[in-house]
């Protein structure tokens, strides 16, 4: 028996094995690469370690990577026909329990039994972060911002990990609407760990949905050394400061970006990052035709069978803005297939028949110019896309892609509707006072056009709110 580096006891690790954890966890909390090799480290010097095991299962489901999944079902599998699990302690028999409901399909039930771990063992970093990337795959707000809160009071200012602690709540905050008490936690967060490119990536949604698009390249580019190199999460910080780049009109450093970093993607984050900034141009009138066939050519053994309707979306994106759009269909055609067969407990299914398919319908719909098909698949479930994953920030294509569709289609109430449910929410964005320029424009309305065209050119010059 041996404790972790914080202070919870574990069975079945010899003391290098145990090291090996503990540093598996940093590199975890960090985002980088050398996760894997120390888990696999750790498996190696103790292979029936339990928390050693149930991490790398962890590690491979929570890719939402297919393959991955796959590969860790068959390494859990082993591991528990070998294991005597009476003898395990009760949290570690507790996580074997959520990693097994994970394997089975049950985000939600993962995610609800790690929270009961969090509550008993507020300090089991483990449970918090994989409960974190639970409640972000199933859009779950509350529960990102809860799980770690209720967790923190248990951490303290000497706690190696408290920062990261901090950026995982300041994350939850900012998704949950919290942005100034989230922007103040989160930068807390990075003075205490300036390398927590999760802490930095919560400072900079909270920038993003407060439209401070100036302020948060400014922040990025004081910290550039900080997040662009060394982990995983490279490609999605980057994709947030092309966001800030779009708002403010600059294309020509979206596409010098996202030809140095985004095109050479091979996760399905990195893909869906390309697929996502890609499609904002294209709402935009910017095709982008070679860019899309060589992100189309990655996407199809990542969708070869369902896992994550989030990234069927993407997938479905890449397929049309290729101009690919039979492939399309047929993805649509296999994921309806999959809908209409009873599958009790499995989230994806569940997001797939209420949010996927609609969604996954309206891009090709949107591609084939039917924008007022657009509309109708869309604005029934607007209100319910976090039900499928992502960020508020993520989320926003198919928000944009709903008022593109209603401005093209001619439906003004909508797209009236719209336009002002954004500028009154978000009235320092550029991007939504040329959606009501537009409208304007629509209704012969010049005057109002000119007004709300000057309104976001202020905007894109200043940086949004200050």
């Amino acid at each position: 028996m041996t404790d972790d580096q914080h202070g919870l006891a574990m069975s079945g690790a010899s003391t290098a094995a145990a090291r090996h954890y503990d540093q598996a966890v940093d590199e975890l909390l960090h985002f980088r690469v050398e996760v894997a090799a120390e888990t696999k480290a750790a498996l190696a010097d103790s292979p029936g370690f339990p928390m050693g095991n149930v991490l790398s299962a962890y590690l491979g489901l929570l890719t939402t990577e297919a393959d991955d999944a796959r590969k860790a079902r068959a390494r859990f599998a082993a591991f528990r026909r070998a294991a005597d699990e009476a003898s395990l302690l009760p949290r570690e028999r507790a996580h074997l329990a959520a990693v097994q409901a994970l394997l089975d399909g049950d985000f939600l039930r993962c995610g609800t039994l790690l929270a009961w771990i969090t509550v008993e063992h507020p300090r089991d970093a483990l449970a918090l972060i994989a409960g974190h990337q639970i409640d972000f795959l199933t859009g779950n707000a509350r529960s990102l911002r809860d799980r770690v809160g209720g967790a923190l009071n248990a951490w303290h200012d000497d706690d190696r990990h408290l920062g990261h602690v901090l950026g995982m709540y300041a994350f939850g905050l900012e998704e949950a609407g919290h942005y100034d008490r989230s922007e103040e936690v989160g930068l807390r967060a990075v003075e205490l760990n300036p390398r927590d490119v999760w802490g930095i990536h919560a400072v900079v949604h909270t920038y993003e949905m407060q439209g401070r698009f100036g302020r948060g390249l400014r922040y990025l580019d004081a910290r550039l050394p900080d997040w662009s190199t060394g982990t995983f999460f490279n490609v999605h910080t980057w994709w947030h400061y092309c966001l800030y780049a779009l708002e403010s009109g600059d294309v020509p450093r979206v596409l010098e970006i996202y030809d140095a970093v985004l095109a050479g993607g091979q996760s399905c984050m990195e893909l869906l990052d390309a697929a996502a900034l890609l499609w904002r141009l294209r709402l935009e009138g910017s095709e982008q035709h070679e860019r899309w066939r060589a992100l189309a050519d990655a996407w199809p053994p990542r969708v070869a069978e369902p896992f994550y309707a989030f990234n069927d979306m993407h997938a479905v994106m890449a397929y049309v803005g290729a101009g690919r759009v039979g492939d399309a269909e047929r993805l649509i055609a296999e994921r309806a297939a999959y809908a209409r067969e009873p599958r009790p407990g499995v989230t994806n299914h569940a997001m797939t028949l209420q949010v996927g398919l609609p969604v996954c319908q309206a891009i090709v719909a949107f591609g084939r110019g039917d924008h007022a098909s657009v509309v109708e698949l869309l604005y029934p479930v607007r209100h319910r896309i976090h039900e499928f994953g992502g960020s508020h920030a993520q989320r926003d294509a198919v928000h944009k892609t709903l008022l593109e569709a209603a401005l093209r289609a001619g439906l003004h109430d909508v797209a009236r509707a719209l336009a002002s449910e954004r500028i009154n929410l978000r009235p320092c964005s550029p991007y939504n006072w040329l959606k009501q320029a537009a409208l304007a424009d629509r209704l012969g309305d010049r005057a109002a056009a000119a007004a709300a065209r000057l309104r976001a050119g202020d905007l894109a010059r200043t940086g949004g709110r200050a």
